[in-house]
């Protein structure tokens, strides 16, 4: 018989409510409805057809008064937790993401929510924030830090990929969204694996990664997908 191996030296890692996290690019503040809803709805407004809302159980939002109100329903809350990625660059609010799932007991915390304004999507800006929820997650002790997303949802699964989280399988019939069928894609990064991780985004992320145009030289996926993990099709028979 085969059992797991033993975990030592585990220590309950810290709650993130309440966190801020700086980075060279943008700060992550806690998502507060009077501080954010304005900047947050204006970039979010940009998006006209409300694409980016698709994927998410929730929005487009009709008014800014409707944005603030989901906002302030989980501001207090202890999971979810919300933060407004802020552009140094443009002093304002583009983007949001969350920690949710949170379980520190057993070292697990998942990263969603995420909706990047068309302001942030596709920037260096946009990398960063993930690396700095990333980088939070595991010099605090979490053992585990999973994406999950619709199974449908492309541009999702192949995000995942490249910020070095790697594909575990589907969840079929997960849930219903938007009255729909949702199949859920799950992804991971364990503590084993981020000091590799890590330094493709310390290369990424270099000054010296980027031209003077802003393009960079060498492309993220290039450097994690070969730390991929790749999941065994296990016969049970």
């Amino acid at each position: 018989m085969k059992f797991g191996e033993i975990v030592e030296s585990f220590s309950i890692p810290p709650h993130p409510k309440g966190i801020s996290i700086e980075g060279k690019l943008v700060d992550l503040k806690p998502l507060i409805a009077s501080e954010f809803a304005e900047e947050l709805f204006i970039s979010n407004a940009i998006d006209k057809e409300g694409i980016n809302w698709a994927y998410l159980p929730y929005g487009p939002f009709d008014s800014q008064v409707d944005y603030a109100k989901w906002i302030k329903s989980f501001e207090e809350g202890d999971d979810p937790i919300f933060f407004a990625i802020i552009s140094k660059k443009l002093k304002k609010a583009i983007g949001i993401a969350s920690f949710l799932r949170i379980n520190p007991t057993k070292g697990l915390i998942e990263v969603g929510h995420i909706n990047y304004s068309p302001l942030l999507q596709k920037t260096t800006e946009a990398t960063e924030a993930m690396f700095l929820m990333m980088k939070w997650v595991f010099d605090n002790g979490y053992r585990r830090y999973e994406w999950k997303c619709n199974a449908l949802n492309l541009k999702s699964r192949r995000a995942a990929q490249r910020l070095g989280f790697s594909y575990e399988g589907v969840f079929r019939q997960m849930t219903i969204s938007k009255g729909r069928n949702r199949d859920t894609a799950w992804f991971a990064i364990i503590d084993k694996e981020w000091a590799e991780i890590e330094k493709c985004f310390d290369q990424f992320l270099s000054e010296s990664n980027f031209d003077n145009n802003g393009k960079s030289k060498v492309s993220l996926t290039s450097l994690t997908e070969s730390l991929l993990y790749k999941v065994d099709n296990m016969d049970c028979s």
